[in-house]
């Protein structure tokens, strides 16, 4: 594992993908809106840098081409279908035999044994009509793009955490399988082990065709009843 593409590298979870993965000795090309460009200033030319529409085919065609991975922000703004163009995009284009892995949230089940308990049932509700309404995000783009990963035949891992926080590190995130893990109690994680997940899945095989649900290791009741991911 050389190179590396983050898509979306200049939100919060895409500038924490890129320490990392800096830290680790990759090379980092990063996609991103020309208008956020600037956010990225302070990684100067450690970085290479493309800009452009974050769900067209052809820049992440020209972004991710000889990349051994991909980490992909997925986000459902607007009501377009950003987020499923965005991983088709990425499927079709990156070289064969990338890893490539997806961010998205606790909602995106992968099957029948993801569970979720009625008041987290409720408040995904609320926030779906709410996005809906505004116009702001359509949730259900987001389902449809974990779905369109979830039967692709490529290396992939679609990597699933529910409330984000900022902060320092809590150590390599508890995951589990499964939305509905008793262990999974605590639903809060710091952002920058999200990243830390991420990019730590590029080379963790045990992960491929895997859609992880994970949470912060620095909460007791998790602590005592789950154990760290591979990092």
């Amino acid at each position: 594992m050389k190179r590396i593409c983050i898509i979306g590298i200049s939100g919060k979870l895409g500038v924490f993908m890129a320490q990392h993965c800096l830290a680790k000795g990759y090379d980092v090309t990063g996609l991103c809106r020309p208008q956020s460009a600037s956010k990225l200033s302070t990684f100067g030319d450690s970085i290479r840098l493309v800009t452009g529409d974050t769900s067209d085919p052809a820049t992440i065609a020209r972004a991710v081409h000889r990349c051994d991975g991909v980490l992909t922000v997925l986000v459902p703004w607007g009501t377009d279908g950003m987020a499923t163009r965005t991983a088709r995009a990425v499927l079709d284009h990156a070289d064969p035999g990338a890893r490539l892995v997806f961010s998205m949230g606790w909602h995106a089940a992968r099957d029948a044994r993801d569970h979720y308990a009625l008041p987290d049932r409720i408040r995904t509700g609320l926030m779906v009509l709410a996005s809906r309404l505004a116009g702001m995000a359509d949730i259900a783009d987001h389902r449809r793009a974990a779905a369109l990963v979830y039967a692709s035949e490529r290396d992939w891992t679609v990597v699933r955490a529910a409330d984000l926080e900022d902060g320092e590190s809590e150590g390599p995130p508890v995951w589990s399988p499964h939305v509905g893990d008793p262990r999974l109690k605590s639903k809060r994680l710091r952002r920058t082990d999200f990243a830390m997940f991420m990019v730590g899945a590029l080379t963790d095989p045990s992960l491929v065709h895997q859609a992880p649900a994970i949470v912060g290791r620095g909460r007791a009741p998790v602590a005592e009843h789950a154990e760290p991911a591979s990092a």
